[in-house]
């Protein structure tokens, strides 16, 4: 197992990065790492997910949704073709601080047999990519209208 957690703090309140984080349609207009989601932030939904890392790699995959907890957590879960090879669930959760600022906290949990053969290079590129999501959410909440 491997954990990939990054977060970062955001002027906004958590019903107003629910909207933008939960607004599937609008990821293209501003996520550097998810560049596309089809389908919609509900519970037992299959999405399609297309990825672009930092270290320019792309990929796509269809995991299920399996929370959705407004204002406050989202997750998916995905696995590779054949069990245990490859399992990845993303977790993201927003935690109130104070009046109209909010923890953004993005996880991934990687299991299978391929995670350990993966070694630092997933723990690189995966990080910064979720940084440059991160910084792209933050300032996509920050000067939403929404």
């Amino acid at each position: 197992m491997k954990e990939i957690r990054t977060e970062i703090d955001i002027k906004a309140s958590p019903d107003k990065a629910w909207r933008v984080l939960t607004d599937f349609n609008s990821f293209p207009q501003w996520n550097p790492f998810i560049r596309q989601i089809d389908g919609s932030p509900s519970v037992g939904t299959k999405i399609k997910i297309h990825l672009y890392t930092s270290s320019g790699k792309s990929r796509t995959y269809q995991p299920t949704v399996t929370k959705v907890e407004p204002p406050h957590e989202l997750r998916w879960y995905g696995k590779s073709f054949i069990p245990g090879i490859f399992n990845g669930e993303r977790i993201f959760t927003i935690k109130p601080l104070k009046e109209n600022h909010v923890r953004f906290v993005h996880i991934e949990i990687f299991t299978g047999f391929v995670v350990s053969l993966a070694g630092d290079r997933l723990d690189k590129d995966m990080c910064k990519s979720f940084a440059m999501m991160n910084e792209a959410f933050k300032g996509k909440v920050e000067q939403a209208s929404i």
